[in-house]
């Protein structure tokens, strides 16, 4: 099944708002296509929680997500590591049946979430079979095994397609493990009790096929070919593979032992080549005014309408606020100034007053640019959107802010240089001369500030980037202003990149910081951060966020989406 940027995102928050509801846990959120808690990252090893990336629809990824929400309701995960199994394939056997265990207890109230397990299981097993995993010793144990565990605990006969595939193996395996079979049924409520069972079962197994394996070479090695092909299957709810898109990138991070060994956190080597300079001061007044002049021609063929995007952005942004007082009013307080009214006129009502309340726009709109090389393509693009935003913002009364992000050279300038000079030492931490850029500042209105705006135009600025140094400038400039309501927009295209930091740390050291950035944050709630992704998704990085595709030209959709996007955050 093909789906678009944005469908893998309905997707992704349907399922998380399932678990969500499911578990009652608030802190439940999808970042980077994983599961985190309280920010720890949410993993299960039970192989049919991954749907598959081509042909499996909604209902197997509402399966998979009614899966996790069970094991998170009824399984407590520090009892199952301190008894799980340390050899691969017995800890794969026993995530399987705690997994099958948890699913077995759901509530008759909830026969949608049956339904879902039912149907991803089945799903599962399909693919499976037609993956030809059932074709190898090992595959055909594992295989029969799930079945039979699941067929006992859900009361659920066994995949007819399958039932004679498997006669032969179930034959051979029931004498063994018949009696913990039984005792997978009787003590699924007790999880202790259950485990015990579990681990002899994973324990037979493992042995059974350790000791085929030592008997035959070629058996060796299809069990490890096996291994692979069960280790990929077995990431749960991971959607960075489920769908096929190949309009929208993928970015692709890790940890950084480099980051998470200093005591001290992120490290700057040096900071004395660092600058913040207004953008338009590097552009000649007569090349401005001709980006100005092309910047006005590319927006009025666009054909937005700026007022409606305007009013959209009021009644998204509004907030009702005290705005003096209502006289003349039948209830409320007295109003001294009209007491007198009370002698001469006993009948009148209305002498008092009330508090008026009018909706204000109390907010602080900043957009944070990554001026890297390659943003250079969609430059035009990028302009045209925040110069529209910027004009609309001006219109409802709302301050606005446009930033930037680059180096002042590449593969770390003379900061790179200063650390050969000083010896190379280990792990400085950032090597560049980072600039950052402002296009708008939040005291300026749009039309004094048109001309600096078209300066993004001028590419030549664009080098490499330090993301997450640039949130925190951008964070900090915005928590100098006392609006109520502060939102910062990110656009990217792409991870943090600076060659000379990743050469002397290690290739998620940026990544890293930036995420640590971010979620400082959002853990304080000061400000919200989206992420605007040019061409692909930047959710392993911000927990909201949008991938669009920028084209020549934009429409009111990309707007639209844009919008939407701080709705159904400010809904959560």
């Amino acid at each position: 099944m093909h789906f678009s940027e944005k469908q893998k995102q309905q997707v992704e928050e349907l399922c998380g708002a399932s678990i969500r509801a499911l578990t009652g846990l608030c802190e439940l959120h999808h970042r980077g296509k994983t599961l985190f808690l309280a920010g720890k990252r949410v993993r299960f090893g039970a192989l049919h929680l991954q749907p598959d990336p081509l042909e499996s629809d909604f209902r197997s990824h509402r399966g998979a997500a009614d899966g996790i929400a069970l094991r998170l309701k009824h399984s407590d995960q520090e009892l199952h590591l301190s008894l799980s199994p340390k050899l691969p394939l017995a800890k794969l056997i026993f995530d399987l049946l705690e997994q099958l265990r948890v699913e077995s207890l759901v509530s008759d109230q909830h026969p949608g979430i049956k339904v879902n397990l039912l149907y991803q299981f089945r799903e599962w097993s399909m693919r499976f079979h037609q993956a030809k995993h059932t074709e190898s010793q090992p595959g055909i144990l594992i295989y029969t095994i799930a079945q039979l565990a699941w067929s006992r605990l859900s009361g659920n006969p066994t995949l007819e397609a399958t039932d004679d595939l498997i006669e032969a193996t179930r034959a051979s395996i029931t004498p063994i493990i018949g009696h913990e079979l039984t005792g997978l049924k009787r003590d699924r409520h007790d999880q202790n009790a259950f485990a015990q069972h579990a681990l002899s079962i994973a324990q037979i197994v493992d042995n059974s096929l350790r000791a085929s394996s030592e008997k035959n070479a070629d058996q060796q090695n299809e069990q490890a070919e096996i291994y692979k092909a069960l280790s990929r299957m077995s990431i749960a709810l991971d959607f960075s593979d489920v769908f096929d898109d190949s309009n929208i990138a993928t970015i692709i991070t890790g940890d950084s032992k480099v980051l998470s060994d200093q005591p001290l956190g992120y490290r700057v080597f040096t900071r004395r080549y660092d600058t913040e300079i207004k953008a338009s001061s590097q552009v000649r007044k007569d090349e401005l005014r001709e980006f100005r002049e092309r910047l006005d021609r590319l927006i009025h063929a666009q054909g937005i309408n700026i007022p409606r995007l305007s009013r959209q952005i009021s009644n998204l942004l509004a907030v009702p606020g005290r705005d003096g007082w209502l006289f003349g009013e039948e209830e409320g307080l007295i109003d001294g100034r009209r007491l007198s009214l009370v002698v001469s006129s006993p009948a009148e009502r209305r002498v008092f007053l009330r508090d008026r309340y009018r909706f204000k726009n109390d907010c602080l709109v900043s957009f944070l640019i990554d001026c890297s090389g390659s943003m250079k393509k969609h430059i035009d693009s990028i302009a045209m959107l925040v110069d529209i935003f910027g004009r609309a913002l001006d219109q409802a009364d709302i301050s606005s802010e446009i930033l930037g992000f680059t180096t002042r050279s590449w593969n770390g300038g003379r900061a790179f240089k200063e650390w050969v000079s000083q010896g190379r030492p280990t792990n400085p931490g950032r090597l560049a001369e980072q600039c950052h850029l402002v296009y708008k500042n939040a005291d300026t209105s749009w039309r004094k500030s048109r001309r600096s705006i078209a300066a993004l135009l001028k590419s030549s600025p664009f080098r490499e980037g330090i993301d997450g140094e640039a949130v925190d400038w951008a964070c900090d400039r915005m928590l100098r202003h006392g609006e109520q309501r502060k939102i910062l927009i990110v656009i990217s295209d792409g991870s943090p990149m600076d060659s000379a930091t990743h050469q002397a740390n290690d290739a998620y050291y940026l990544d890293n910081h930036l995420k640590q950035v971010v979620e400082k944050y959002d853990k304080n709630s000061s400000i919200e951060i989206y992420g605007l992704g040019v061409g692909l998704s930047l959710t392993p990085y911000y927990r909201h966020c949008l991938a669009v595709d920028l084209g020549e030209s934009l429409s009111n959709s990309v707007f639209r989406q844009i919008l939407q996007m701080i709705e159904h955050a400010k809904r959560r």
